[in-house]
């Protein structure tokens, strides 16, 4: 049996301040952007060279949805944006004015800063070594 996970929908604002993000200070790609309703949209964005798995970005439907912006995971950072060069990407990121709210540092599993997306949500952005277990970049 083979299973993927394919998307993972972020709670955000609004559709177009969302990728412009995505697509402008993280250089991520616009897959599909597909109107499903007057307020609804279906909007896939991938970091560059990707292929297993999409963001989802999902529009706060309700006041619930609204209060999860910025902070879907309590906290704790959400999302690992792997890269296969750490410092071009934090040198680019930092003159994008991406704010990092962990230095960068050498952990056993690779060089990782945490940085926060345009609502707070902490991604790492990290550089796999060797003794990194996931799926290779």
């Amino acid at each position: 049996m083979t299973q993927r996970i394919a998307h993972i929908a972020l709670v955000v604002r609004d559709y177009d301040e969302a990728i412009d993000f995505y697509t402008n200070k993280l250089d991520f790609e616009l897959i599909e952007d597909t109107k499903l309703s007057e307020e609804k949209r279906w909007v896939l964005v991938t970091p560059p060279g990707a292929k297993e798995c999409c963001l989802l970005l999902a529009k706060a439907a309700n006041e619930r949805q609204v209060d999860s912006i910025g902070n879907q995971t309590g906290g704790r950072v959400f999302l690992f944006l792997f890269t296969d060069n750490f410092q071009r990407d934090f040198d680019k990121m930092v003159a994008r004015q991406i704010k990092f709210v962990r230095p960068p540092r050498d952990e056993e599993y690779g060089r990782v800063a945490v940085f926060e997306d345009l609502y707070g949500n902490l991604w790492d952005l990290l550089e796999p070594n060797e003794k990194n277990k996931a799926l290779p970049i």
